[in-house]
């Protein structure tokens, strides 16, 4: 559905993808904190409150305990894993929308397109947490919770990338080529792409973050039994904890990221434009 038929290189969408991850994370890693401390706050007991009583009371309480900094803790280790995850992410939409092409003037339509709580210090750094958790259960703890991710990350990335590319195209004036398209319009284009992409993502990133938190062995079915426990003991709702802090975070965080994207995608362009 695209005005124009656009040139379409996975080597470009690999590094514009890694430099639109940076661009996310540092917009959206303060309520991407808040996000987690809310899905993994501990049940209250009887007669207790909870730790957090939402988003604000979240972010009041640890900016008034850690200040600033606390709201960016632990970013290192999400810009070491989200550049490359992104640039593999666009590399592999660039990648499939180029396998659908039969020619390079191929216009592609919207469907081919789709297709710890106790308060303590535990880790001292993103790699003393894979330290810690290698030596606690081996190669396997690190790679906890793959099949939650994989449940999150499939629809959730066919509902970004479609959202994004029928947004862009239906603001792209007739004539005009999506590339043209305003500073505005891609920041709309991109916030409303994470929007859709976490009304999807939501319930399985929060048996995810569940998951990976509880103790060893406490979960021996996996998913299924976070899943039981959760609608048992919270209810339905439970499964939509952090819904506020994620949507704050969504629509800033993928605004930026894909803008990051299209910038670095002009710079591309014009220092390699044959590549």
């Amino acid at each position: 559905m695209s005005k124009q038929p656009q040139h379409i290189s996975p080597l470009k969408n690999f590094f514009a993808g890694g430099f639109g991850g940076v661009c996310l994370v540092f917009a959206g890693h303060p309520l991407d904190t808040i996000k987690v401390r809310l899905q993994t706050q501990p049940k209250p007991g009887p007669g207790e409150s909870a730790l957090y009583r939402g988003t604000l009371d979240c972010f009041k309480k640890t900016l008034a305990k850690e200040g600033l900094l606390g709201l960016y803790k632990g970013m290192a280790a999400p810009i070491i894993g989200v550049t490359p995850m992104f640039a593999v992410c666009f590399f592999g939409f660039g990648l499939g929308k180029k396998l659908q092409q039969k020619t390079p003037n191929d216009v592609l339509t919207v469907c081919v397109q789709i297709q710890a709580a106790s308060g303590q210090v535990k880790y001292a750094g993103p790699m003393d947490c894979a330290k810690q958790l290698y030596r606690e259960n081996g190669i396997r703890s690190i790679y906890k919770g793959t099949a939650l991710t994989l449940m999150r990350d499939v629809p959730a990335s066919g509902m970004y990338f479609m959202t994004y590319e029928w947004l862009k195209y239906t603001l792209t004036p007739e004539g005009k080529s999506p590339t043209e398209l305003s500073v505005p319009s891609v920041l709309f284009a991109g916030g409303m792409a994470g929007i859709f992409n976490w009304a999807v993502a939501i319930p399985p990133d929060v048996l995810k973050s569940r998951f990976q938190t509880a103790p060893e062995g406490k979960y021996p079915n996996g998913f299924r039994d976070v899943l039981r426990e959760l609608i048992r003991e919270e209810g339905i709702g439970s499964l939509y904890k952090g819904f506020n802090a994620v949507m704050l975070r969504a629509f800033p965080a993928n605004a930026a990221c894909f803008l990051g994207f299209e910038v670095a995608m002009k710079f591309l362009n014009w220092i390699a434009p044959n590549l």
